[in-house]
């Protein structure tokens, strides 16, 4: 992953942000938020931006109000991305926070999530994420997948997709171009077993669901858009 798509637009983070509280998941400290009597929990994997992000948190307290556990977990060892840091360019970040790292992670969370009598688990990725979750849709660690914007999945990685698959992408972007979601949307088409929903949102670039500006309201109507996709296709698998 490379290029400036991902370095753009970076949130200003915040660890007091969000209407949850932030928790020991699986030894990771988590953003979590919703009933904790529910037995529906839904996972968000952060992009290079990590957990503390604002609008990743709100989306969480989103999913949160149509009925889910939620939690977010800091797959980054507090070590988020820096783009002002000319000393440490993404390559090298990427190094030091390998996506098989986080789903050795993610299996862990979810372990400890399904400890504490949650039934039904679901993710989503954002970028770096996404890889994330794509691997744990290859198995059955999580009933129902979403990825926004991904980056590094590849043809071959939907091609072994387990569970229902919901792939959120931008007219404009670099690390997943609409031409590759049309190769993941015809093979997901060739799996009918798996249900999957593909969608590419006109007018938006790459980590428009998370790194939109609130102060501009037509990126905000269009990262809610792609929030209620991600709420529907949860609703519908995660029961």
């Amino acid at each position: 992953m490379s290029g400036p798509q991902c370095c753009s637009n970076p949130p200003t983070l915040n660890p007091n942000c969000g209407a949850g509280h932030v928790e020991q998941l699986g030894g990771l400290p988590s953003y979590v938020v919703g009933s904790p009597d529910s037995k529906l929990a839904i996972l968000l994997i952060s992009d290079v931006y990590g957990y503390e992000a604002p609008n990743l948190r709100k989306l969480a307290d989103k999913v949160a109000a149509a009925g889910f556990f939620v939690a977010v977990p800091d797959f980054l060892k507090g070590d988020p991305y820096v783009p002002s840091d000319a000393n440490r360019q993404i390559k090298v970040w990427i190094q030091d926070h390998s996506t098989d790292e986080g789903f050795e992670y993610a299996k862990v969370v979810i372990q400890d999530l399904k400890n504490k009598g949650f039934s039904a688990i679901g993710a989503a990725g954002f970028c770096w994420g996404a890889k994330v979750v794509i691997q744990l849709a290859k198995f059955d660690y999580i009933k129902a997948a979403v990825l926004l914007h991904p980056s590094f999945v590849t043809v071959d990685d939907c091609k072994e997709v387990k569970v229902p698959l919901a792939v959120l992408g931008a007219e404009t972007d670099q690390l997943s171009p609409p031409e590759l979601v049309k190769q993941f949307e015809e093979v997901l088409n060739g799996k009918p077993e798996i249900e999957s929903f593909v969608k590419i949102f006109p007018g938006v670039v790459h980590g428009w669901t998370v790194r939109y500006s609130v102060e501009d309201e037509t990126a905000c109507k269009k990262a809610d858009e792609a929030h209620q996709d991600l709420i529907q296709w949860f609703s519908k698998h995660i029961k």
